[in-house]
């Protein structure tokens, strides 16, 4: 199998500009990875960063793709399995929001909304069932520990990872057994341009802790990873707070 041991040959990261895409790439580059696809909104940050990793010895295309038009996804992510085999498809868009605006915003909540889940689903379904025909591979998630229990600061971008999480186990329970591994990741807060300005969350991690987090799930075959690991005692602690007292947590 050409993704034995975690270790794919080819990627294909969707959200081309992500920081933690781009530093699973490099770490991937380092080990085994020869051919990699960034797909994102045509942009001189999207072209930089295909030049990165072009510097680092990788054959790297790019391809425009845009999370919120899945009338698109099937043609233009499909063309991409047209080239040869995908080994691992890191699923790794996705907008924060701003919480105190579009709670009064309904049109940038549900662009939040369309963005996290709804174009998640659409793509995710396209990579899964063109992995599935060709027989193999690793469909990575990036959810997030906001989605666990939906809290008062963020609860729009949290129920929208919420979604995408459940969406990303029913698809790994529908595809097991076909060859297809499907693997969902829960950071923390994430160090990154995406979260600058925001107060930084207890046990905050980097992008590329993120990344080496990934690629030992991936030779683990994990289908669940915490990252930090400590997280995943937290919240199931979190989970089980009583309602009325965790309204009245500073969270």
């Amino acid at each position: 199998m050409k993704d034995a041991f975690g270790a794919p040959q080819s990627l294909l990261v969707l959200g081309g500009t992500s920081e933690i895409g781009l530093a699973t790439a490099r770490r991937l580059i380092a080990r085994r990875t020869r051919t990699v696809w960034l797909a994102g909104r045509p942009s001189l940050a999207l072209t930089a960063a295909a030049d990165s990793l072009r510097a680092l010895g990788a054959d790297v295309r790019t391809v425009p793709f845009d999370a919120l038009d899945t009338g698109s996804h099937e043609e233009r992510l499909g063309k991409i399995f047209t080239e040869g085999d995908i080994d691992m498809v890191l699923l790794a868009f996705g907008v924060l929001g701003d919480q105190a605006r579009d709670e009064s915003d309904p049109v940038a909540a549900v662009r939040v909304a369309q963005t996290n889940y709804t174009g998640a689903v659409s793509a995710g379904l396209v990579c899964a069932g063109a992995l599935q025909a060709q027989g193999h591979g690793s469909l990575v998630v990036l959810s997030s520990v906001a989605g666990e229990r939906a809290r008062r600061a963020d609860f729009i971008y949290g129920s929208s990872k919420a979604g995408l999480d459940a969406f990303a186990q029913g698809l790994g329970d529908a595809l097991h057994g076909t060859g297809v591994h499907v693997m969902v990741v829960r950071p923390g807060f994430v160090r990154s341009k995406m979260t600058a300005g925001r107060a930084e969350a207890p046990l905050a991690t980097t992008p590329e802790a993120v990344a080496s987090a990934i690629e030992l799930g991936l030779r683990r075959r994990s289908e669940t990873v915490w990252v930090p690991g400590a997280l995943r005692m937290v919240m199931a602690a979190v989970r089980h707070v009583p309602r009325p007292l965790f309204r009245r947590l500073p969270v």
